[in-house]
């Protein structure tokens, strides 16, 4: 198989499993009265506070579209903005209690899913070399422009 090919078949898996991983994540957040989307926002910023734009470079995600979700999430006492040291405009995004507590209710679930993931995978040591081989994909494209300077996994197609 050429390089092109191999490059077509990944990202279509690629976009197969980000579709699977969203309809999953949307499935364990909705009895937590969350979605997909606002449970990867409170979870950027579980173990501390971050500015929207932070929270977008850890997703992969555009800053507008998380500070869509953040304002959503303070709008509804999920989460709060709090002052920024080191950043007088740039707001930290941290969540409340009631944000914790959403997410505490997706854990068994979670862990659940995760458990029987692992066991199709044919169990933890196969799910990590998958979360690996992901990880150095992910570093690989970091590390890649396109011909033109345009992004690797630019939305013109791969």
């Amino acid at each position: 198989m050429s390089a092109p090919e191999l490059l077509s078949g990944t990202a279509l898996a690629v976009f197969r499993l980000n579709g699977q991983f969203l309809s999953a994540a949307e499935r364990l957040a909705r009895p937590a009265g969350l979605t997909a989307a606002w449970w990867q926002v409170l979870g950027a910023v579980l173990r501390e506070p971050l500015p929207v734009a932070g929270v977008a470079r850890a997703m992969g995600v555009t800053r507008q579209s998380v500070q869509r979700v953040a304002d959503l999430l303070v709008e509804r006492g999920l989460a709060v903005y709090e002052p920024n040291p080191a950043h007088r405009r740039a707001k930290l995004l941290a969540p409340t209690e009631e944000g914790r507590a959403a997410v505490d209710r997706i854990t068994p679930g979670h862990a659940e899913f995760a458990a029987r993931l692992g066991g199709a995978l044919g169990g933890e040591e196969a799910f990590a070399e998958v979360r690996d081989a992901l990880e150095r994909l992910s570093k690989a494209l970091d590390g890649l422009e396109a011909p033109g300077g345009a992004d690797a996994a630019g939305p013109a197609g791969v």
